[in-house]
Order: C-alpha cells, then structure tokens, then sequence
C-alpha cells in the first residue's frame, strides 16, 4: 500500500485531493479529526495534558480546546509540549488507520496533516504532496467556510508556514490555481493516477 503524506496551509485544496484519493478506492485519514476525537475519547491524552498544563475541563468533564488554546498558542515552549503529546496519541491512531486500510486491501492511503513535515508521521508515509494555492484564494475559501473574517481570515493565512517550506519539504508540489473545484479534483486526480 501507498501511503501519501498531505500537507500545506488552510484552504489549499487538501479535501478536493482526499476526495479523489476516496474516489480511487483509497483510505484517507484527517489528522485534525483525530486529534479532536482524541481529546474527546482518549482518557491517557486528557491525563498527561492537565499533569503538563493543568485543569483543563469543562463543566461536562471534557477537555476544553479553548482553554488548552489560550494556554499554549502564546507559549511557544508551551505549544512544543502539546504538539509533542498530541502527536505520540496521533501518531498511534494513524498507524492503527494505516494497518486496517492495508488488512483491507486497499493500494492507497493518505494521511492530511498541516504539521506533517514536523511530525513523526512522516516517516509513515512513502510520498508527500504539498497542496498550495495563492493566498487570496485560500482567504476567500476559510472565510466562506467557516464564516470569519477577512482580517482574522488574512491573519490565519499568515500565521501559517510559506508555500516554499511546503514545496521545498515535500516530494510532489500541487498548485491549486484552478477556477473551481472541479478543474482542481482532474488535477489531482491525474498526479494520483501518475503515483498508482
């Protein structure tokens, strides 16, 4: 089996490209969402973050993203201790996704992490593909995906690692300067079908 590393800013075109890894019979697993299913679910997860950070939860006992975000996004010290906890319990439930994709046949797997080329993921994946798109673009797409913003779209953006980091770091480059979505998905799909 494949296994393709996905990275590059917010609002790129990284779903478009799962989409057509799916449509081509692949596994696709979305690190965010596993993160967030394990702050949700992963008891061990919840433990060594408020022994890093203290109390944490919210009136129903769950860890409280807000407060975990207010603490570490100002600390730079304190962000690297998070990530470093956060990606062991990733990690392990990726690998996990990976076996079960193989145990079923599938040739392809992707794996979407915006801190891929950071992360001990990488080493999981044989192939990494930066998706990219001009700035302008991907500030429209996160504003009208998530209703923010210009400013706080623009400062998002910029927040965010260059595009040369993303291409410089990552075996296949895939520029997202389609005028629609599905221009993009014929272009992924043909760098898919080049990788298979």
């Amino acid at each position: 089996m494949i296994v393709l590393g996905i990275t590059g800013p917010t609002g790129s075109g990284k779903t478009t490209f799962l989409r057509e890894v799916e449509k081509l019979g692949g596994g696709t697993i979305d690190c965010d969402a596993v993160y967030h299913e394990s702050l949700k679910s992963d008891i061990t997860l919840q433990n060594l973050l408020e022994k890093e950070f203290g109390p944490l939860r919210d009136e129903a006992g769950a860890i409280d993203r807000k407060k975990l975000g207010a603490v570490v996004f100002h600390d730079p010290e304190k962000l690297e201790a998070l990530n470093s906890i956060a990606w062991g319990t990733v990690t392990d439930r990726v690998r996990a996704l990976l076996e079960a994709y193989c145990g079923q046949g599938r040739a392809l797997a992707a794996v979407d992490a915006i801190a891929l080329l950071e992360s001990p993921l990488k080493e999981l994946c044989q192939l990494t593909v930066a998706v990219l798109a001009p700035q302008e673009v991907r500030v429209r797409r996160i504003m009208a995906r998530e209703g923010i913003s210009e400013d706080y779209a623009w400062a998002r953006v910029k927040a965010q690692k260059p595009d040369g980091y993303f291409s410089q770091n990552c075996d296949y480059t895939l520029i997202n300067d389609c005028s629609d979505a599905e221009g993009f998905s014929q272009k992924a799909r043909a760098l898919l079908e080049e990788l298979l």
